[in-house]
């Protein structure tokens, strides 16, 4: 029987991820034709190709449908039984989604606040990556959307509400406006390639749709802030949204629009495993608790679910 390699399997599961090679090299922190050699030399094994090359971007085929929670669960467990080995003395791995948005200030302001403690930042594609990888012991925390129970023993805890503004293109009706209310965003086209299919960022969205009008664009492949601001920026008819605190590229052609309330907002919360016992752990989990405040909601439209859990 074949042997997978590892590093083959990792490259797979950044690329399904990423949806697109050259994302997936950056975030394995490799070269895009060695994540193109390791997917070859993984379908190679397999005797199946996994992903499917289009113009649009890089798509699951069957097989890589089928192969795709598998890779996840060799992965988790092996990044487990490095865990495992490695003690308490590690850093505290804490997921934030990605390094831009308000999740990673949070986990800044812990290390600042708790005087420069080892810490190691993980991105993924959200709760769907999170979960499986906190009952692993992959990572010790992770910040996402909860709105309930999340399964397999985690918990969580309400960390942060970040209110959103719209982005557009210099050449927009609204370019000129300070503020703007969501009512007046209703039959919009709201460009968002960087929500991640099927993830609790889509279904904040979907929500988002259905209350106010707005309709969500996923389309095209998600080249990464650069892209999406030029698209922005080019674009006289679509509109974006991003969190108040998201550190998107500074393009000379794409203004900010603040949003009048209720205005949508990202409702963060941290979550981790009881069974961990990292002893940075309860500092992070203590620092989140004491600096959340519930008048943060104030003028924020939340779906139900989330304002039900951050009220609670």
């Amino acid at each position: 029987m074949a042997e997978l390699d590892l590093g083959s399997v990792r490259a797979f599961v950044a690329v399904a991820d990423n949806r697109h090679f050259g994302e997936a090299a950056a975030q394995l922190g490799i070269t895009q034709q060695a994540v193109s050699k390791r997917v070859a030399r993984l379908e190679s094994t397999v005797g199946s190709v996994l992903l499917s090359r289009l113009r649009a971007g890089t798509g699951l085929s069957r097989a890589g449908e089928v192969f795709l929670p598998h890779a996840r669960a060799l992965l988790a467990a092996a990044d487990h039984a490095l865990v495992a080995l490695s003690g308490r003395d590690r850093p505290l791995r804490v997921d934030v989604l990605d390094t831009r948005l308000a999740s990673a200030d949070l986990v800044r302001e812990f290390y600042a606040a708790a005087d420069r403690p080892a810490v190691d930042i993980v991105t993924s594609t959200g709760l769907q990556a999170a979960r499986p990888a906190l009952k692993a012991g992959a990572i010790d925390a992770a910040f996402a959307r909860l709105t309930g129970a999340v399964g397999d023993g985690v918990r969580g805890i309400p960390a942060h509400v970040e209110r959103t503004l719209v982005v557009v293109g210099r050449g927009h009706p609204l370019a000129g406006r300070d503020r703007v209310g969501m009512a007046e965003l209703a039959g919009a086209t709201a460009w968002m390639p960087g929500n991640a299919p099927d993830s609790e960022w889509a279904e904040f969205w979907d929500e988002v749709s259905a209350a106010f009008g707005v309709r969500i664009d996923t389309t095209g492949p998600n080249f990464g802030y650069e892209h999406f601001v030029g698209g922005i920026a080019a674009d006289t008819d679509r509109i974006g949204f991003i969190g108040e605190q998201c550190r998107v590229p500074d393009h000379p052609d794409v203004v900010r629009v603040a949003i009048t309330p209720p205005f949508p907002a990202y409702p963060w919360s941290v979550l981790w495993h009881p069974d961990n016992g990292h002893a940075l752990l309860p500092d992070l989990v203590e620092h989140v608790r004491r600096r959340f405040r519930a008048r943060d909601l104030a003028g924020a439209w939340l779906p139900e679910g989330d304002r039900a859990a951050f009220l609670r």
